[in-house]
């Protein structure tokens, strides 16, 4: 469970400000895939809007949880309920039609979620499929994926829809930015073709909180191409092995990562605004 008790960050961030990554877990009439790798504690909207008052977050994106494979009833239901200022990220198959494709466009779905690190999600053969049905619709397709470690990302530059990296990539940070696989992202990046999130600084790092051994790769990924660079939460933090953070010393953070306040604007409100079509 997500800390109750989130702080009040020590800045006030503009408005138009965008959660990039959250989840939403329950209430219980939405079953959890069998095949799941974890069992989270629920995780309600209302306890996920409380938090973006106290954080001072106006806009937010509700991403698609492995654990409810392609049953995305949760996260659609959180989307349709947060209104013109929420979008959605979500997990299909080749076999969805249009009409349902349609139909997620207009509840403000955007994207198309690949997890490759957690049971339950759709494989990469899929990805091909998917990637020519959402084109039109001006989707992007979003990847859990560990970069050092993944053999495809060259595979991935051919898609005709933008790609979104979780978590700067989701490498150990022992590895490097000068990691082959870490540089192969920052091209994507470089070429407009892919975004990366600012995003769950403890799933990487080996030092704890602040996460100093983070610096390097953020600094990397925002003299690569600021402009492709988007924050989030990973409220609230599920299939963690590290103490739970509190999500306004998360937001905090930024402003060490990021000194500058017009390229915190950017990376805040003007990136998340093109991306998600607020």
């Amino acid at each position: 469970m997500a800390d109750q008790y989130p702080k009040k960050p020590l800045f006030s961030p503009p408005p138009g400000s965008c959660d990039c990554h959250a989840h939403i877990f329950g209430p219980e009439k939405y079953p959890y895939a069998t095949n799941r790798s974890y069992t989270p504690p629920d995780a309600l909207l209302s306890s996920y809007t409380s938090l973006l008052t106290t954080l001072g977050i106006d806009r937010a994106v509700i991403v698609q949880p492995s654990v409810y494979g392609t049953d995305n009833r949760a996260t659609l239901d959180a989307v349709q309920k947060g209104g013109k200022n929420f979008r959605g990220v979500v997990v299909i198959d080749e076999n969805i039609t249009s009409s349902e494709l349609a139909q997620m466009h207009d509840i403000g779905v955007r994207g198309v979620r690949f997890n490759l690190l957690f049971k339950g999600g759709i494989t990469l053969s899929a990805v091909h499929h998917v990637a020519e049905k959402i084109k039109n619709l001006g989707w992007h397709i979003q990847f859990l994926v560990d970069v050092s470690s993944f053999p495809d990302l060259d595979v991935l530059q051919k898609l005709p829809v933008d790609l979104v990296f979780d978590h700067m990539g989701h490498l150990d940070t022992r590895k490097g930015v000068n990691n082959p696989g870490f540089i192969t992202m920052l091209k994507m990046l470089e070429s407009g073709k892919a975004w990366v999130k600012l995003s769950a600084p403890y799933r990487l790092s080996c030092t704890g909180y602040p996460y100093q051994d983070i610096t390097p790769f953020i600094k990397a990924i925002l003299k690569t191409n600021p402009e492709k660079a988007v924050w989030a939460t990973d409220w609230p933090h599920p299939a963690i092995r590290t103490p739970l953070p509190n999500d306004g010393d998360l937001l905090n953070l930024l402003v060490d990562w990021v000194p500058q306040q017009e390229v915190r604007q950017a990376v805040l409100v003007n990136n998340p605004s093109k991306l998600y079509g607020f």
